[in-house]
């Protein structure tokens, strides 16, 4: 019996959608090389991350292995499987490898945080091999909603994994490659110690649907609208969407214009590493202002419903000199990812004050088809591969589970891994050898901090209970110089008592101070949390919250 063995380990993206992170090692128990399956990040929300710029998976326990990671491979270039090259790379320090297009996107990461753009390399697709210590590493070429996606092939001693990556069953994608069922049947017929694989539309029942089949009912609609300016918002990475829109707005007589950094960017991409071509030619949106409205074709960012995006931006007034009206269409061709409804509803709604005309998915039309592949989808890949193991990623618990119980339905192995659960791959049945503790690292503004280093708690509190700082000057014989004085925010100018709320704080203060004794006032903790109570109770008798309190006293020595 050998004493290597093959490990999987998710750090983000299994028990969740979003923020993938996977490794996989092979050799002796805490001695084996290591390499890393995408670094990807998820969105912040102001009710539980307020102010925090991005979520990443926090990555002490490669870290501290750093010597042992052998590269990091990127499937393809959605934010949550490629966002966190640039915020990881002063820790992991490896080599990168994705191919073409993707490298492309994380170059110009690397470049913007000043990180040197060579450490990505550009990889070929399969039959090409990257050697990585004891791993081959292969890119299969799979479709997806956005170009160049790729399965990654990773042989080891132990057998031959294949990992995913996101992705459907679209032998028609318009733009990329399409699935290819013979390569796949090619790839396996060795035999595949396990899959892992995407979990996403695991509760879908009907077979997924080809980008080819949007197409007609856009340029439909489009055609149809003789009145105003038609804008439409996707996904900047679905190029092959991008270029379905613009060539329904170019044959129906519009100029095309691409509004917001993260659409310029992705088409500029495609194009450059010559994934996208044809594309109908652009007009800048200064130009767009001499063009007359009913030739204008606005593609946008923004379909989620982010705030400062190029959609939320027209929606509430001017956005590059561009203004909505009454006559104008706006279709969202996408789907709304669960949690970002309030979002896109207050987008809509704002839209539906000017008179603009919103269409989407509940419309009745046809205007979009998931990125993921739905349950026939997966039952269909896993009959062509046919692997031994089937380990399901990139969905919540939920998600992970039903997939579990479809390949078990099927005779396959299957197992639960979620974040921070070390699998042992090497034998013929998947074992949990480590719990390794994972989290959430947040880029708040320039610097990452730890999900539990209380500085968004402290924010969410003061966000729910206002804020009170109270200054107190003592002299050199420790007695109050003068009255303890008290500033707010977030709290209402007058409670309970009509008095005004600030006038209450510093009069319980100082009745207070008036009746302390001597080692009290000597000891600036004890005063300091006897006057952060007093607040608090103060504030909950007048406004019925207790506020976040910080206390300054100074001494004259």
């Amino acid at each position: 019996m050998s004493s290597e063995r093959l490990i999987y380990l998710p750090l983000g993206g299994a028990g969740e959608i979003g923020m993938n992170a996977y490794v996989y090692g092979y050799g002796k128990p805490e001695q084996e090389r290591l390499i890393v399956v995408d670094l990807g990040v998820t969105f912040p929300d102001m009710d539980g991350t307020p102010g925090v710029d991005l979520i990443l998976p926090d990555i002490t326990w490669l870290a501290e292995r750093k010597d042992r990671i052998e590269g990091i491979f990127i499937t393809h270039a959605h934010e949550d499987h490629v966002g966190a090259v640039s915020h990881s790379y002063e820790a992991l320090g490896a080599p990168i490898y994705a191919r073409p297009f993707t490298a492309n996107i994380a170059r110009r990461k690397m470049g913007e945080y000043g990180y040197p753009e060579d450490a990505v390399t550009v990889s070929a697709a399969w039959p090409d091999q990257v050697e990585a210590g004891p791993f081959k590493v292969g890119f299969l070429p799979m479709s997806h909603s956005i170009p160049e996606s790729a399965a990654l092939i990773i042989d080891s001693p132990a057998g031959r994994v294949i990992h995913s990556g996101d992705f459907k069953l679209d032998e028609t994608p318009l733009v990329g490659e399409a699935f290819d069922p013979k390569l796949w049947a090619d790839v396996s017929k060795d035999g595949v110690k396990a899959f892992v694989c995407d979990s996403t539309n695991i509760f879908s029942p009907n077979p997924g649907q080809s980008e080819s089949t949007v197409g007609p009912e856009i340029e439909t609609l489009i055609r149809g609208h003789k009145t105003g300016i038609v804008v439409a918002t996707t996904f900047a990475s679905n190029v092959a969407r991008v270029k379905t829109l613009a060539e329904a707005g170019e044959r129906a007589g519009r100029s095309i214009v691409l509004l917001g950094r993260a659409m310029r960017r992705m088409v500029e991409a495609a194009i450059e590493t010559g994934v996208l071509k044809d594309f109908p030619p652009t007009v800048s949106p200064e130009d767009a202002r001499n063009i007359p409205r009913e030739n204008l074709m606005l593609l946008v960012t923004g379909s989620q419903g982010e705030r400062r995006a190029a959609s939320a931006q027209l929606a509430n007034g001017k956005y590059m000199g561009l203004e909505l009206k009454e006559g104008d269409l706006f279709l969202f061709s996408s789907k709304t990812i669960p949690g970002n409804e309030r979002g896109v509803i207050r987008i809509m709604n704002q839209l539906s004050e000017k008179g603009v005309d919103v269409v989407d998915e509940s419309s009745g039309g046809h205007y979009h088809v998931s990125g993921h592949a739905n349950r026939p989808d997966l039952e269909r890949l896993q009959d062509i591969v046919n692997p031994q193991i089937v380990v399901p990623m990139h969905g919540e618990h939920r998600h992970l589970r039903e997939h579990v119980k479809l390949a078990e339905g099927k005779g396959r192995k299957g197992v639960l891994a979620v974040n921070g659960m070390m699998i042992d791959l090497s034998g013929n049945a998947p074992k949990v050898v480590e719990y390794i503790e994972t989290g959430r690292t947040y880029l708040d503004g320039s610097v990452q901090i730890g999900a539990l280093d209380g500085v968004v708690r402290d924010r969410i509190r003061m966000a729910l209970n206002g804020h009170v700082l109270v200054t107190l000057i003592l002299d050199d014989n420790d007695e109050p110089l003068g009255e303890p004085w008290c500033e707010t925010m977030g709290l209402a100018e007058t409670g309970r008592s009509k008095a005004a709320v600030v006038e209450v704080f510093e009069a319980d203060l100082s009745q207070f101070l008036g009746r302390a004794d001597a080692k009290t006032l000597r000891d600036d903790s004890k005063l300091e949390e006897a006057l952060r109570r007093i607040v608090r109770k103060t504030g909950q008798d007048e406004v019925g919250k207790k506020p976040e309190v910080t206390v300054v006293i100074s001494r004259m020595h």
